[in-house]
């Protein structure tokens, strides 16, 4: 019982301002945090297709970045640490290049990931399009997709010349080829199937199998 006590403890957010190591030590792989200026930012359960979406994303993302040899795509729950914003955000799904591969932690990424994944829903809104926003941008995540199910909508970011994020196009024939992630492409129109598109044949699409 006392166990149980203290473990419950552990999932009320402190009430004033920690370091980013104390929140390491707070936070377990059981709660959804996120550290901002000091604070502890609690995050909901996520919907199912919110979920879904997420792990079509993975499947693909991690075999294709895999055998091209390009680096890593991670899933929450893993913190990406922008020390230089002081922040600690948990992105739906990250890719690292494998150059900074070295920055990857126990339990967090020590740096902006190169491209970064936020699926929207009604809770996430503000914080995906504001906050998070900003703050990618300031940090110099390469690539930020923006997908929102409720609204069927995909948005793509890249900075331009003057560091601020602009839209990055999809193509006329529905598909978003990424830049960051060399040779990767996806049709955008199957984020939003039902059910989402197997995923031995999208596999056998971008000829991975």
């Amino acid at each position: 019982m006392a166990t149980e006590v203290l473990e419950e403890a552990r999932r009320v957010p402190p009430d004033h301002k920690v370091t980013f190591e104390e929140f390491l030590d707070w936070c377990d792989e059981d709660t959804w945090a996120e550290w901002v200026d000091g604070d502890v930012i609690m995050l909901s359960p996520v919907s199912m297709p919110h979920q879904e979406i997420g792990s079509f994303l993975e499947t693909i993302l991690r075999p294709f970045v895999e055998m091209h040899g390009l680096g890593e795509a991670f899933r929450a729950p893993f913190l990406v640490r922008m020390q230089s914003i002081s922040r600690g955000r948990e992105p739906d799904l990250f890719f690292v290049a494998k150059d900074r591969l070295h920055l990857a932690k126990h339990t967090y990424f020590d740096g902006p990931a190169d491209m970064v994944v936020e699926i929207v829903s009604p809770e996430s809104v503000g914080r995906d399009r504001g906050d998070k926003f900003v703050e990618y941008e300031r940090a110099g995540v390469r690539e930020y997709w923006l997908l929102d199910p409720d609204r069927r909508k995909a948005e793509f970011y890249e900075p331009g010349a003057d560091g601020r994020y602009r839209v990055a196009p999809i193509g006329d024939d529905g598909i978003y080829r990424s830049k960051v992630i060399q040779g990767f492409w996806l049709r955008v129109d199957w984020l939003w199937q039902t059910p989402l598109p197997q995923v031995v044949d999208t596999l056998r699409t971008l000829k991975l199998v």
